[in-house]
């Protein structure tokens, strides 16, 4: 089971890791703000309830910056305080690993908000994603002329991709997903040489499947597809006292996690979630339409918006392969097939089951579907080209990944203007509110808010820059409403009011106006469910 690194591969994973590691933190350096369930990711790792808005006292109250920031740090007198973090997963959709993992980060930073705490988590976790992904291709390249170069660069591609940028700049809990993914599957990879049942590497399996099990429920879609394929394997192949050794592994992980954790069964077939992914299992239309979605999102963020393009010299090199009479792939690695299920089982099953169409939903497969292709696009051209110009073609595709971003943001951004090509959770267009946020920050905030579109968790971090705020909850607004409100408070200022959907936004304006005898009213930004206005 041991892997045997000679001092070449360690010092590149070494590399590997480093230059992965600059790249995460030039990114975490430009994440601007927090996407709601990052909120709820540091608000149910710190906080005594789920949400913030539970508080008795958190609608029609005037509160300071701590008190929402308290929402997103761990405080002096919470050190060590960890049940709160299962009550919440109790109480809430996933399971308590990820959200454990983060309170304890978050104890190194007391007292202040900060991304850091959790883009530290996803940068430590994409060490070990490096390590195991390389041991995949590794695999995959057994017995092939630069196995461990082609295993060395095209680990680090995947490192780079924007969805991989995404996934450790995400602060919720797809990273650790993610690095359960490789570790089982390598762990799988081995289990596939072993001709008699391997105890250690069994239990390594079952811990492999609790962990997986205790981080997020998605995991058990790919871990099914595995146990399904080396069942029927050992079922085939006569192995019974292998197939029940198996089997008793994986049943002792799942009791263990059921005992850690039994809310795992109402969340996964009696929860909201649960019930949702049941019922798209009848919508086989939408389930199509979400799949040629999905394929649209893995486009953009898994290959930088080149596999459509890159499919027309694929399928030439096919038709040229079969006018020649060679096989599209001379040798196939015993171990693709035990990737590409369980990985397409994944993302099917994604696709029905997802509550939105997300790329946070599939990032845990999404570094398996690009190694998988690029293994095939190596396969592909072998008997047609020369190995080293093999080598050539992973560097000119290097080269194309990189470089994809900058084109389309110059070509696509001109024909559309909200066209940006980057990571996802970035969030570049949320600098500018952001930064006048921080310099105005003793203008208050009034939020006009209809509880019946609650994502107030989505600007938060804005809470926790202005030194007072006010959330009227389901009011009418009226001119006497505002003046009651803003009693006695400077406005010499000005205001910043906040607007959520579902109420006529002129009306209120006009109203707060009105009585606050105001001159100006400036349109600042659209969130993503409010529109921010600055009055004076």
């Amino acid at each position: 089971m041991k892997e045997k690194f000679s001092k070449k591969e360690v010092i590149a994973i070494i590399v590997l890791i480093l230059i992965q590691t600059i790249v995460f933190v030039i990114a975490g350096m430009n994440k601007q703000y927090i996407h709601m369930d990052e909120a709820y990711s540091l608000g149910l790792a710190s906080y005594d309830k789920v949400e913030i808005q539970d508080n008795e006292d958190f609608y029609n109250e005037w509160h300071n910056k701590e008190y929402y920031e308290d929402y997103l740090t761990v405080n002096d007198d919470e050190v060590g305080k960890y049940n709160q973090v299962y009550e919440n997963q109790k109480n809430d959709v996933h399971p308590p690993l990820y959200y454990l993992i983060l309170r304890f980060a978050l104890g190194f930073n007391l007292n202040n908000y900060s991304v850091w705490p959790g883009i530290i988590i996803n940068i430590i976790i994409y060490a070990g994603i490096a390590i195991f992904t390389y041991l995949i291709m590794k695999k995959l390249f057994e017995n092939k002329n630069n196995a461990n170069k082609k295993a060395f660069v095209i680990t680090l591609l995947s490192s780079l991709t924007l969805v991989s940028i995404t996934n450790v700049l995400y602060i919720r809990m797809y990273a650790l997903a993610t690095l359960n993914i490789v570790i089982v599957t390598y762990l799988h990879m081995l289990l596939l040489d072993t001709d008699k049942s391997n105890y250690r590497l069994l239990f390594f399996i079952g811990m492999s499947a609790l962990v997986g099990s205790l981080t997020h429920y998605y995991y058990l879609f790919y871990l099914a597809m595995l146990f399904i394929m080396f069942a029927i394997k050992y079922i085939k192949e006569k192995r019974y006292k292998e197939l029940v050794s198996y089997i008793v592994t994986m049943c002792i992980a799942g009791v263990a996690s059921l005992l850690i954790f039994p809310y795992s069964l109402q969340h996964m077939f009696f929860g909201y979630r649960g019930q949702g992914a049941i019922s798209n299992l009848t919508n086989i239309s939408k389930f199509i339409e979400d799949i040629g979605k999905y394929i649209g999102i893995i486009n953009l963020y898994v290959f930088n918006n080149l596999l459509f393009i890159a499919l027309i010299p694929i399928i030439g090199i096919i038709i040229c392969k079969k006018r020649n009479k060679l096989k599209i792939i001379e040798e196939n690695s015993k171990y693709a097939k035990y990737i590409a299920l369980p990985t397409l089982f994944y993302f099917v099953l994604v696709a029905i089951s997802s509550p939105w169409l997300e790329l946070r939903y599939v990032m845990p497969i999404c570094g398996m579907i690009f190694i998988l292709a690029l293994y095939f696009v190596v396969e592909l051209l072998r008997n047609i080209v020369e190995e080293n110009n093999i080598d050539k073609v992973i560097i000119a595709i290097a080269i194309a990944l990189i470089i994809m971003p900058i084109i389309s943001n110059c070509i696509i951004s001109k024909v559309t203007d909200n066209f940006v090509l980057e990571p996802e959770t970035v969030y570049s267009s949320k600098k500018n509110i952001v930064e006048r946020m921080e310099k105005e920050s003793d203008v208050p905030i009034l939020f006009v808010f209809n509880s019946n579109c609650n994502r107030f968790l989505d600007d938060i971090v804005l809470f926790a820059i202005v030194n007072e705020s006010y959330v009227a909850k389901d009011i009418e607004c009226t001119e006497e409403d505002v003046l009651n409100i803003m009693n006695g408070k400077d406005l010499s200022k000005g205001i910043f009011v906040f607007i959520n959907e579902g109420q006529n936004n002129d009306e209120i304006l006009t109203n707060i106006h009105n009585a606050l005898e105001l001159e100006r009213t400036d349109w600042i930004e659209r969130l993503n469910a409010c529109d921010v206005y600055y009055m004076k």
